[in-house]
């Protein structure tokens, strides 16, 4: 079974597997995630501050008559939490069956590239949250992109708690 995100595929007459990633950015990192797996990219909206959840969930927003958690993947990865900005954005994800937002510093751009160039990420990190998501490791234009699928980032006890929210 193949590691790769579930993306948008497409064949180039030379039988290449293409994908299309959404790219974002954490502390100056670039990340990607399937862009079929992104319902849709919002500016930050007031967020309701949600009692007894775990520190990496930021509240809950009203998205058009459905209530979403959203994460703060800053919090969830283990980096420092900054302020928001006009950067700031929330990738609205289904985990499971339900929706989920992630809050990202920035989105860059939607990429197509070969499934081909997607490389194994270096197990240097195993056990942590991030590491357990990232599907491999793309050079793309001169610069490192770290695949993402955010699926894999929480246990199943993780996304009961999100049910519960809703």
């Amino acid at each position: 079974m193949s590691n790769l995100p579930v993306a948008a595929r497409e064949e180039r007459k030379t039988g290449q597997e293409l994908i299309q990633l959404v790219s974002f950015e954490l502390e100056g990192e670039e990340y990607g995630i399937d862009v079929l797996a992104v319902r849709e990219i919002i500016r930050m909206p007031s967020i309701t501050k949600m009692p007894n959840t775990p520190d990496y969930v930021d509240g809950i927003i009203n998205l058009r008559g459905t209530v979403v958690p959203i994460i703060s993947l800053r919090k969830r990865f283990g980096l420092d939490e900054r302020e928001k900005n006009n950067q700031s954005r929330i990738l609205v994800m289904e985990v499971g069956n339900d929706l989920t937002g992630f809050v990202v510093d920035a989105v860059a751009e939607v990429i197509r590239i070969s499934a081909s160039e997607i490389q194994p990420s270096p197990s240097i990190a195993q056990g942590n949250a991030a590491q357990s998501c990232i599907t491999g490791v793309i050079n793309h234009a001169e610069r490192l992109l770290i695949v993402l699928d955010l699926n894999r980032l929480f246990s199943d006890e993780e996304k009961a708690t999100f049910e519960a929210l809703e």
